[in-house]
């Protein structure tokens, strides 16, 4: 089961996490032959993708990082959002890491 956290993202700036993946009892996950993908869309039932997430695994840290640029928190409109962070063991097996609601917040600075 996925962990839910929601994410706060200025608008117009670069946005960074990192997540450490650990296993049902607690230890840290070795990502080794893990990919992660991670995505926002306005709704969960929306058929266009709204941004992709950079994703970039340290393996034996067991942390994976999620990241926007600036040109792509412009590119969304202020509001709510829902995301997820999934991996994939080199064997195919895919799990949702982390969910949740992802607030877009306007700026004022141009």
């Amino acid at each position: 089961m996925a962990i839910i956290a929601n994410l706060y993202i200025d608008q117009g700036t670069d946005y960074t996490i990192t997540v450490d993946v650990t296993d049902s009892a607690g230890d840290i996950l070795d990502l080794t032959d893990y990919t992660a993908t991670a995505q926002i869309r306005k709704t969960y039932t929306s058929s266009s993708l709204s941004a992709t997430f950079t994703t970039s695994i340290a393996a034996a840290a067991g942390q994976v990082t999620i990241s926007l640029t600036d040109t792509q928190t412009s590119a969304l409109e202020a509001g709510r959002y829902v995301y997820d962070l999934n991996i994939e063991s080199g064997g195919g097996v895919k799990t949702r890491v982390i969910e949740g609601q992802a607030v877009i917040t306007p700026g004022v600075t141009r």
